[in-house]
């Protein structure tokens, strides 16, 4: 079921490769994690000949040595980007939006929310992103990983419970159908842009975590201060360190805790 905010179509970038293990990528979307770069420096000995007699054994020895001495080794220059940096692993979590009122496109309700998702049976396609940062982080989910589930474009904005990527990225097929939401003609069968990925629910909140409070908790100095959808809140796929899932969660007991599990 289409269930994801519109966006304007973008013209299409150049994409990276599917996961790296920093931080979001910076484009108008992402903010980007660097990978390391590698400086090799070569330094080569001239030879330089005084005299026409025939050079020694030791003085090939000589040669030898000095030019060896002067070699130096590649130096790895050590990874930089933004974002939480004390998980030395690739495992990151995630925040997706839906919106849980009715709003029309292309005639058909976009609704979803919540308890939508915790009433299906079978694995959710989060289906209909549209912008190519939120569709490069889908790509970059792998099976297993948590995300925030938040309700967006509503009176109560804000995180309201988690859910688990089941199954990784593949086509979005919903974009070449024409009675769509979100159909994209310039999006080809034999060569599709968008993605989906699937999703379990896992938890809902006894009291959601709203955007003022997130907002509250981003301000520089703040445990939230760089996280991705305070600092590009349009985005609608975005990533969470493991250090900002474990603080949310922990307001997330002190304020009740999670009301509803899967089974």
């Amino acid at each position: 079921m289409p269930k994801r905010k519109a966006t304007q179509l973008e013209p299409e970038p150049e994409v990276s490769s599917r996961r790296k293990s920093s931080a979001p990528d910076a484009t108008a979307n992402e903010n980007a994690g660097a990978g390391a770069t590698v400086t090799t420096t070569t330094s080569t000995s001239k030879e330089t000949t005084r005299s026409r007699s025939k050079p020694t054994a030791n003085n090939k020895l000589n040669e030898k040595a000095e030019v060896k001495s002067t070699t130096k080794k590649p130096v790895k220059s050590p990874k930089t980007g933004g974002g939480d940096t004390s998980n030395s692993s690739d495992k990151w979590y995630w925040l997706m939006k839906a919106e849980p009122e009715s709003r029309f496109e292309n005639g058909v309700d976009v609704k979803f929310s919540i308890d939508d998702l915790a009433s299906r049976k079978d694995p959710e396609p989060w289906d209909g992103i549209r912008a190519y940062a939120a569709r490069n982080n889908l790509r970059s989910m792998k099976k297993g990983e948590l995300a925030f589930f938040y309700h967006s474009n509503c009176k109560t904005p804000g995180l309201v419970g988690t859910m688990e990527i089941v199954q990784e990225h593949s086509p979005d097929l919903s974009a070449h159908d024409p009675k769509a939401p979100y159909y994209d003609p310039s999006s080809k069968t034999e060569d599709p842009k968008w993605s989906v990925v699937h999703v379990k629910f896992r938890s809902k909140f006894a009291q959601p975590i709203g955007l003022k409070e997130l907002r509250e908790m981003g301000k520089p100095g703040q445990p939230l201060e760089n996280m991705q959808m305070l600092k590009q809140s349009r985005l609608s796929v975005s990533r969470v360190s493991p250090s900002e899932w474990e603080y949310l969660m922990g307001l997330v007991q002190k304020q009740g805790g999670e009301v509803s599990n899967a089974t």
